[in-house]
């Protein structure tokens, strides 16, 4: 299993890096422990959690998830694969930077995302990079930090500060970048601006080469897959209370 300790971390930062734009590192998104094990057999060859599929799973709607349930869920799929996985752990949950480090290190995962925005907006750039520094100190090399941009989720989406605050955190030690949302158009210039592997989100139907071509490191998918998987069952669901069969 992907257990903790700096080896599974040292694997994943490694999928980042020396790869052909064409060849981004592709994390689909486990919900639990069956949906990873899924994936893992798959042949991918790390995972990424998104919170709301994980919150979904446990009942929550998405950015309401207790800390306690999040990083238990997140420890079960970590425990059920040979693979790294990353965790995507909203905002910290509150937590102090060192409190939030030792909780992320006893889940053994290999990497995770933490935002800079909340229901409020977006934090302030400085003060987030500081709890950053903090964080990436107390993990030391056992976690990728993928530190997320939320600029353009939270109706500041101008490139000069998505540029602005993923140096900041870069000079934090944030491993990689992930301005959530971004347009296509504007990979390009944050790969040039920004000195770490870039993270972007794929839409439905979106091929991932394009992405990387435009300057993205790594693309993952966020909810998708859960909410492609809960259609699949609904229409399971509707077969079977109609005449009592389950598709073939």
């Amino acid at each position: 299993m992907a257990g903790a300790g700096a080896g599974p971390c040292r694997v994943f930062r490694a999928l980042h890096h020396g790869r052909a734009p064409e060849d981004p590192l592709v994390l689909p998104g486990p919900w639990d422990a069956a949906s990873a094990r899924v994936l893992a057999e798959a042949g991918f060859p790390a995972l990424a959690t998104p919170s709301a599929g994980v919150a979904a799973s446990l009942g929550h709607e998405d950015g309401r998830t207790p800390a306690g349930e999040m990083f238990a869920a997140v420890a079960r799929i970590v425990r059920a694969v040979d693979v790294p996985v990353s965790a995507d752990l909203e905002g910290g949950y509150g937590l102090p930077a060192r409190e939030l480090a030792a909780r992320v290190l006893d889940t053994g995962v290999a990497g995770v995302n933490l935002e800079d925005g909340d229901a409020d907006g977006l934090r302030d750039a400085g003060a987030h990079a500081r709890w950053l520094a903090e964080f990436r100190a107390a993990v030391g090399g056992e976690v990728f930090l993928n530190a997320r941009v939320d600029t353009y989720v939270r109706g500041a989406g101008d490139v000069a500060e998505t540029v602005r605050r993923a140096r900041l955190y870069a000079a934090a030690g944030a491993d990689g970048v992930y301005p959530l949302k971004a347009p296509p158009d504007v990979l390009p210039v944050l790969r040039a601006e920004v000195d770490v592997p870039l993270n972007a989100l794929a839409a439905p139907g979106g091929p991932a080469a394009e992405l990387g071509r435009l300057g993205a490191s790594r693309i993952t998918y966020g909810p998708h897959l859960h909410r492609r998987a809960t259609r699949a069952l609904r229409d399971i669901a509707a077969a079977l209370r109609e005449d009592g069969t389950v598709p073939g």
